[in-house]
């Protein structure tokens, strides 16, 4: 004899169709409490058109622009053209709170130095292990077709302008890497500092944002995703 695909212990039909009203009400008493309490936070889901989606706090449009701000702290200036659609998020999110416990670092290679470089420069170290991650992988010997060296891929002109006698050894490359980067958040607000470190200042002022090159602008939102996911601000 045949036996049914639906399991015995799921409701009848018309028992389900009350599930999605009483599960809307509990998220909603939910979002209610939490408000209340206050530290919720208002979210919005962006689809990109080249079919990523990203989780930011708001957003606004700026002319043929858009920006988003992201929930971790700093934001994307994007062509409105790339963005297919903008709708909230459903997901109850707490605010992250400056006097919150921080998660312990991950592991990763040469962790210690990249530390070290970004404590004494005064830059969070989530944002320097999300360069270093987006840059070379964590591979010391790395080396691009442009000639970028080392951990922090250093082109020729940084590491003379930082006295590197050697660009591959990982702690003068992460020491001038993260100087380099210090320099450009003085400069830029996040986004625009990373466009700066893979694209150069010059085309970051010319465009007056992230410049128009895919491998920038997928640069940026690497080194972003990254570093929300390590809790970075």
């Amino acid at each position: 004899m045949p036996t049914s695909k639906r399991d015995s212990s799921t409701p009848p039909a018309a028992h389900r169709r009350g599930l999605p009203r009483t599960a809307a009400v509990v998220a909603g008493l939910t979002a209610l409490a939490l408000e209340l309490l206050g530290g919720v936070a208002r979210a919005e889901l962006v689809f990109l058109a080249s079919g990523r989606t990203l989780t930011v706090q708001s957003h606004r449009f700026d002319g043929d622009l858009v920006v988003l701000k992201l929930r971790g702290g700093g934001q994307i200036v994007c062509a409105a053209s790339s963005v297919d659609r903008i709708a909230p998020d459903d997901v109850v999110r707490p605010e992250p709170t400056a006097g919150g416990a921080v998660e312990p670092l991950r592991p990763v290679p040469y962790g210690a130095i990249i530390d070290e470089a970004a404590n004494r420069a005064g830059v969070d170290p989530r944002l320097v292990r999300a360069v270093i991650q987006v840059e070379s992988a964590f591979q010391a010997s790395a080396r691009s077709r442009k000639g970028a060296m080392g951990l922090m891929q250093l082109m020729p002109e940084t590491a003379r302008r930082f006295a590197v006698a050697d660009p591959y050894d990982p702690g003068s490359n992460v020491d001038a890497g993260v100087r380099h980067l210090k320099t450009l958040l003085d400069r830029f607000e996040l986004s625009l500092a990373l466009a700066a470190y893979n694209a150069g200042e010059a085309a970051v002022e010319r465009f007056r944002g992230i410049p128009p090159y895919a491998e920038t602008q997928s640069y940026v939102r690497q080194v972003l995703q990254i570093l929300g996911a390590a809790g970075g601000r």
